[in-house]
């Protein structure tokens, strides 16, 4: 998926949706940001394995997106601040039911995985 699709007004909806939060990081940052504001370097605490260049660059692409709102305070040293905008809590919220199906799914695999089920039909 290209990020050309997500504002590319002849895509079904819900590609253009999956265009911005595609990555590895994203919807981690998305479920982060949803409790709150976060700086950078507590994002990067929350999510080990996601280096600076790689959380400067999705959250760069998820303000453009008009996921997440930047604020810069004026002190020294520069505290910079990341949100949730409207547009990215109502995503948020879109995706909860998701996410629920996906515990749901990692449950089943976990009870096939033991032998307590039967594998699910495709």
């Amino acid at each position: 998926m290209t990020r050309s699709q997500a504002v590319n007004p002849n895509v079904c909806g819900v590609t253009a949706v999956i265009a911005v939060i595609d990555g590895k990081w994203k919807t981690s940052l998305l479920w982060l940001l949803e409790a709150g504001p976060h700086r950078p370097a507590e994002l990067r605490r929350r999510l080990p394995g996601l280096s600076e260049k790689v959380l400067t660059q999705a959250l760069r692409e998820m303000e453009s997106d008009g996921l997440v709102h930047r604020e810069v305070h004026d002190v020294l040293p520069l505290k910079t601040v990341y949100s949730l905008t409207d547009f990215g809590r109502r995503l948020s919220d879109a995706l909860g039911p998701i996410s629920d199906l996906g515990h749901e799914r990692l449950d089943r695999m976990t009870a096939e995985q033991a032998g307590q089920v039967e594998p699910s039909a495709s």
